[in-house]
C-alpha cells in the first residue's frame, strides 16, 4: 500500500475501522497491474480528495470494491473520472442506457447490458450517497429512473421479438394493437426507489382479444392477448430479475397482482376493475395509493402509439383511482391500519426486527402510515393527497394544515435520516435489508458513514427520530379513547339502556324517560340500522352511548331541552349509519361529541346541514378552525384552490364543490355564533364575503361556458368582460344570513347589436342575457348538495316584466327618469360586487348621482310612507284576537310597526333627503354605517343613532337565532320587543309626522 492510502487512512477514517480500509485498499491494488496502479496513482496525487472518496466508498460498500476489483474500467474511467462531479440526472441515466441499448442484440447481450450498466450507474450512484455528493432526492430518483428505463428497454426489446413470434395482439372491442402497462408500486411508483431496493410490480393490458401477424405474408402462432403478455411478462421478469454471473438488475416483486402469486401474472383492465371492485382489500388500497404507470410497450406505429399509450394511462387509472380514495371522509381506514400495522408488528417480534429501521417502532413505515391514514381518508375529497411521493404528502398534509408545520418538519428530517441510513444499510452488500448491523465494526462503520462520531451517538440521534416518529403515530393511529375500558365504565348505564330499551332500563334520574325510550326505539328499528352489517352495528353500538352520556350527564347543564338534542342527532346518525367510515370518524375523535351536541342542540339548521350532507362532518374536526374565522382573500383562495383541482369541463363537480365550500363555512359561522365568539356584525360580514367569493367564482365558471360557446363581444376579454353582477338587500348591505337570497341586477356596457366571434355568434344582448342564464341556473339548481343560493331578479329595472340584463345606458336613463322612489330605496343597499372594474366606476358615479339628486321632501315622506303601509299589510303578522293588547300580540320582527324594516325605511328616507347636502351618506350601503354617518354630519343626534343601533342589532340578532332554529318565519311574542318597538314607533312619528 502507497504512503498516499497510508497518510489518507489514517488522517480520515476512525481507528477502529483503519484496518478494514488497509485491507480493502490493498485488495484492489492487488486486482489492477503495474500501469493500472502507476494510472490509479498519478489520478490521485492530482486531487487528494479523491483519495479519501475512494477509500470512504471502499469501506462503505463491499459491492463497490467487488465491481472495482472485478472491472478496473469500472474504477479508473467512470468513478474516478465522472463521478465525483456530475448528478446523477435522470436524463444522463436515459440517454446512456437508450444509446447502449439496440434491436439488434441478442438475447444473451441484451441481458449482459443490461447488467453491466447497471453495475456502472449502481456503483457510481453509492460513491456519491457514501461521499454526501448526493442527496435524498438524488439518490431516489436516480434509482426510480434506473428501473422505470431498464423496464422500458425490457418491455419493448420483448415486445418485438415476441410480435414477430407470435403476431401484434389486437382488442377485440377496438381493433386496435393492446400494449402492455406496467404499474409501479410502492417507491417505485413514489419516485423514491431505495438504492438496492426490488421493485413491486403489476401488469395490465387494455382489451382481451388475440393476436395478429404483422404482415398476411407472415404464417405466426396466433394465441389470444392474455397469452401473449403472460409471455412477455415472463420474458421481461427473466431479463431483470435472474441471477447470473454478471449480477441482476432489478429485483421483481409481483405479489401486489389481483389474487396475489396464485393470480394470472397478467390482467386486462376489465377484469382489474371487477377484482378491485369486488374483492379488493384495504391493503390492497393501502398499496395502490403509490400505484403508477412507469413503462408501456410501444407499438410498431409511434404515431399511434403515443396516443394508445395515453388513453390506456387514463383508462387504468380511471379503474385505480375510485378503488383507492372515497369521494367521502373515510375515517375507516384507520381501524384498517391499526389491524396491518398488529401483522407487521407480530412479524417483527417473530423474526426480531426490531432493529429495522423501516418496519420497527418509529421507523419508515410508520411515517408512511401516517402520510397514508390522510391520504386514504381525505384523498379523494382533496385531490392533492393523491400525491404518490411520500415527501409531497406531507408537504399537502402542512399546506393543509391537518398537522401542525413543527409536527410535519420533524417527521421530515426523521424520513431523510432514516432513508439515509437504510441507504448506507444496503449499499455495503447491495442488499434489501432494513435491520441494523449486530457485529460492532458493521456498526462503527455504519455510524462513520451517516456521518457520527461513534455508534452511541448515531444510535442516540436514531432513537431521538423514532421516538418523535412513533408518538406521532400513536396520536393519530392509536386506539381511540372511547374504546378504553374506562369509558367503557362510564357510559356503562346507557350501554345498557342501548342493549335493552325500555322505561326500566333508562337512569331513574332522567326526566321524560317514555319518550327516550321512544326515540331509541323508533331508531333501533328504522330499516337503515336494521340492516347493518356486524361490523357497522358494533361501531353503532360503541357510540349510541357514548351520545345518550354526554347529552344527559357530561353536557347537560348546556342543553335546554336534551330530549329534542337527542331526536335530532338520531335523524342525523340514521342517514350515516350505512357509511360506517362516519361512525369511526367519531369514535376516532372523541371531542367532536362535545362539538355535535352543542351544535344540535343550538341549531336545528345546523342538525339538518349535517343530515343533508354528512361529509361536513370533516369540518368539526378542528376545533381551532371551526371556530375561527378566515378572511376574504383566505375565502377567495381557498375556494379557487379547490376548483383548480377539478377537471375544467366537469360542470356538476364545480358546482358540488362550490356549494359544500359555501355550507362548510356557514357551518363555521354558525359554530361561532352560537358560542358567542363572533358578534352579529361580524357574523353578517362573514356570510356576506362568502357570498361574494361564491359569486365570483360562478361568474368565472358562466363566463368560461358561455365564451366556449359563442365567443367574445367586441372589445370584450377575459380580463375586460364589460359585465357586473349588483348586490341589492342583504347581499348589498353586507348583512346576509344563513337563508338569505340574493337580490341582483345584471349590467353590461357594449353595443346591444354588436357580434360575438365565436362559432356559434349571437349579439351581445343575447350574449348578456344568457351569461345571466347561466349564473342564475348555476346559483338556482338543486344538486345533491342542495341550492346554492335563490336568485331574487326583481329589482331590476320594471321587475319582472323588464329584460334580464340592461346595458349601462339604459339602467341610467331608467334611473333617472323611470325609477319609482322605492326603487331608488332599493338603491341605497346597492353595490357592484363582481364584474369588470371600469364598470364598477360607472355604476359607483350613478348611484352618487342618483341618491344625491335634490328632492322634495314632503312627496318623498308620503312616497316613503304608503309604501311603508302597503308592506305591512301584505307581510305583517296578524294579531291572535282582537283581545290581545298591542304588548301580547305576536310581532314579526321584519314587517310590523316599529320592526327592521321601520328602521330601513328611516334610513333610506335619511339618504334621499339629504344626500345632496352631505354626499358621504350615500357612501356606504349597510345601515349601521349609514346612521353612524346620520350621527356624523348632524342630519341626526347621537341619542338616535345609538338607539336605532342598538335595537336594529337586536332583532337582526333574534332574526339569526331563528334562521339557526330553523324558524322560517321571523314571527315572535311581542311581549320581549314591546320596548324596542315602542322607541322605533316614537322615531317614526318625529321623522314622518
Amino acid at each position: 500500500m502507497t504512503p498516499l492510502f497510508e497518510t489518507a487512512i489514517t488522517s480520515s477514517v476512525p481507528s477502529v475501522l483503519q484496518k478494514q480500509a488497509q485491507h480493502a485498499v490493498i485488495r484492489l491494488c492487488s486486482n489492477l497491474d503495474e500501469k493500472q496502479q502507476l494510472h490509479l496513482t498519478s489520478i490521485l496525487e492530482r486531487s487528494p480528495e479523491l483519495t479519501l472518496q475512494l477509500i470512504r466508498a471502499l469501506v462503505g460498500s463491499q459491492y463497490v470494491l467487488e465491481s472495482c476489483c472485478r472491472d478496473s474500467s469500472l474504477l479508473l474511467h467512470w468513478l474516478l473520472s465522472d463521478s465525483p462531479f456530475f448528478a446523477l440526472t435522470p436524463i444522463k441515466i436515459v440517454d446512456a442506457i437508450e444509446t447502449a441499448c439496440s434491436d439488434e442484440l441478442t438475447l444473451d447481450d441484451f441481458d449482459s447490458l443490461l447488467r453491466r450498466l447497471r453495475r456502472r450507474f449502481i456503483a457510481a450512484l453509492y460513491w456519491r450517497d457514501l461521499n454526501h455528493l448526493a442527496d435524498f432526492d438524488e439518490v431516489s430518483r436516480a434509482m426510480t429512473t434506473m428501473a422505470e428505463v431498464f423496464l422500458q428497454q425490457a418491455i419493448d426489446f420483448h415486445y418485438q421479438k415476441l410480435t414477430i413470434k407470435l403476431g401484434l395482439p389486437i382488442g377485440k372491442e377496438s381493433g386496435r394493437p393492446q400494449p402492455m402497462l406496467v404499474v409501479g408500486m410502492g417507491k417505485l411508483g413514489g419516485g423514491e426507489l431505495n438504492v438496492s431496493s426490488d421493485i413491486d410490480l403489476i401488469f395490465a393490458f387494455p382489451e382481451a382479444g388475440a393476436t395478429q401477424a404483422l404482415s398476411p405474408d407472415i404464417k405466426i402462432r396466433a394465441v389470444d392477448n392474455q397469452q401473449f403478455f403472460i409471455q412477455l411478462g415472463q420474458r421481461v421478469i427473466k431479463s431483470l430479475n435472474e441471477v447470473r454471473a454478471d449480477g441482476f438488475v432489478f429485483r421483481v416483486d409481483m405479489r401486489l397482482r389481483p389474487y396475489g402469486q396464485s393470480g394470472p401474472l397478467v390482467s386486462n383492465f376489465s377484469a382489474l376493475e371487477h377484482y378491485y371492485e369486488s374483492q379488493g382489500r384495504d391493503w390492497e388500497r393501502f398499496a395502490a395509493v403509490k400505484a403508477r404507470v412507469v413503462a408501456c410497450a410501444t407499438l410498431p406505429d409511434p404515431v399511434q402509439s403515443l396516443v394508445i399509450e395515453q388513453e390506456s394511462k387514463e383508462c387504468l387509472y380511471a379503474v385505480l383511482v375510485p378503488f383507492t380514495y372515497r369521494q367521502y371522509i373515510d375515517f375507516s381506514m384507520i381501524e384498517s391500519l391499526r389491524k396491518l400495522k398488529k401483522m407487521i408488528a407480530k412479524e417483527v417480534k417473530r423474526k426480531g426486527l426490531q432493529g429495522d429501521v423501516k418496519l420497527g417502532a418509529g421507523g419508515i413505515r410508520e411515517i408512511e402510515f401516517i402520510a397514508q391514514s390522510f391520504q386514504l381518508i381525505r384523498g379523494g375529497r382533496d385531490t392533492r393527497l393523491q400525491e404518490r411521493n411520500l415527501l409531497s404528502v406531507l408537504n399537502v398534509i402542512k399546506d393543509n394544515h391537518y398537522l401542525d408545520a413543527g409536527t410535519l418538519q420533524g417527521l421530515t428530517e426523521a424520513y431523510l435520516f432514516l432513508r439515509k441510513t437504510e441507504h448506507a444499510i444496503q449499499a455495503y452488500q447491495d442488499m434489501q435489508t432494513q435491520q441494523l448491523p449486530l457485529d460492532i465494526i458493521d456498526r462503527e462503520r455504519l455510524a462513520w458513514i451517516v456521518s457520527h462520531e461513534s455508534w452511541s451517538d448515531f444510535v442516540a440521534r436514531l432513537e431521538k427520530h423514532r421516538g418523535f416518529v412513533n408518538k406521532e403515530f400513536q396520536k393519530i393511529i392509536a386506539e381511540p379513547k372511547a374504546k378504553n375500558e374506562s369509558s367503557r365504565d362510564e357510559a356503562g348505564e346507557w350501554r345498557l339502556l342501548w342493549s335493552d330499551v325500555r322505561v326500566e332500563a333508562v337512569p331513574p334520574q332522567m326526566d321524560a324517560q317514555e319518550e327516550i325510550v321512544d326515540l331509541l326505539s323508533e331508531f333501533k328499528q328504522s330499516r337503515n340500522v336494521s340492516s347493518l352489517s356486524s361490523g357497522a352495528r358494533e361501531r353503532l353500538d360503541e357510540c349510541v352511548p357514548l351520545l345518550l352520556e354526554a347529552i344527559y350527564e357530561k353536557y347537560s347543564k348546556d342543553i335546554v331541552e336534551p330530549n329534542n338534542t337527542l331526536k335530532r342527532l338520531l335523524v342525523w346518525f340514521e342517514s350515516l349509519v350505512t357509511r360506517t367510515s362516519y361512525l369511526s370518524l367519531i369514535l376516532e375523535n372523541p371531542k367532536m361529541l362535545e362539538h355535535l351536541i352543542r351544535l344540535f342542540a343550538s341549531s336545528s339548521w345546523v342538525a339538518q346541514t349535517l343530515t343533508q350532507i354528512p361529509s361536513l362532518l370533516d369540518e368539526l374536526l378542528s376545533p381551532s378552525k371551526l371556530y375561527s374565522l378566515p378572511d376574504r382573500n383566505t375565502l377567495r383562495d381557498e375556494l379557487r384552490q379547490r376548483l383548480l383541482r377539478l377537471e375544467p369541463d366537469d360542470v356538476e363537480v364545480h358546482m358540488e364543490t362550490i356549494r359544500y365550500f359555501r355550507l362548510a363555512h356557514s357551518l363555521q359561522v354558525a359554530a361561532c355564533e352560537i358560542t358567542g365568539s363572533l358578534p352579529l356584525m361580524k357574523v353578517s360580514d362573514y356570510l356576506t364575503f362568502t357570498a361574494e367569493v361564491v359569486l365570483e367564482q360562478t361568474f368565472q365558471l358562466a363566463w368560461r361556458l358561455i365564451v366556449e360557446r359563442h365567443g367574445y363581444p367586441p372589445e370584450v376579454s377575459d380580463e375586460s368582460s364589460h359585465f357586473l353582477v349588483v348586490g341589492y338587500g342583504k347581499l348589498g348591505g353586507i348583512e346576509m344570513s344563513y337563508s338569505s337570497d340574493l337580490d341582483l341586477v345584471f349590467i353590461y356596457d357594449v353595443d346591444a347589436q354588436a357580434m360575438t366571434n365565436g362559432q356559434r355568434p349571437v349579439d351581445s344582448q343575447t350574449f348578456y342575457t344568457r351569461l345571466g342564464q347561466k349564473i342564475i341556473h348555476l346559483l338556482n339548481a338543486r344538486t345533491l348538495s342542495g341550492q346554492l343560493y335563490e336568485v331574487d331578479m326583481r329589482l331590476r329595472p320594471s321587475g319582472n316584466s323588464g329584460l334580464l340584463v340592461s346595458s349601462l345606458s339604459a339602467y341610467s336613463r331608467y334611473q333617472q327618469h323611470d325609477a319609482w322612489v322605492w326603487e331608488h330605496q332599493a338603491l341605497v343597499r346597492a353595490r357592484p360586487i363582481v364584474g369588470d372594474a371600469v364598470l364598477v366606476g360607472h355604476f359607483i358615479s350613478l348611484r352618487r348621482k342618483v341618491l344625491s339628486q335634490e328632492r322634495d321632501l314632503g312627496p318623498l315622506k308620503v312616497e316613503v310612507i304608503k309604501m311603508r303601509e302597503k308592506m305591512r299589510e301584505h307581510f305583517g303578522a296578524p294579531l291572535k284576537s282582537k283581545k290581545n293588547s298591542a304588548e301580547n300580540a305576536e310581532f314579526h320582527l321584519k314587517q310590523d310597526a316599529g320592526g327592521i324594516v321601520d328602521i330601513e325605511f328611516m334610513v333610506q328616507y335619511a339618504v334621499l333627503a339629504w344626500s345632496h347636502q352631505h354626499p358621504s351618506l350615500n357612501e356606504w350601503t349597510d345601515n349601521i354605517r349609514i346612521l353612524e354617518s346620520l350621527q356624523n354630519v348632524g342630519c341626526i343626534e347621537a341619542g338616535q343613532a345609538h338607539q336605532l343601533i342598538e335595537i336594529y342589532q337586536s332583532y337582526r340578532a333574534a332574526i339569526h337565532r331563528l334562521a339557526l332554529k330553523q324558524q322560517l318565519s321571523s314571527v315572535v311574542e311581542g311581549q320581549p320587543f314591546a320596548i324596542e318597538r315602542q322607541e322605533v314607533k316614537t322615531l317614526w312619528q318625529d321623522w314622518f309626522r
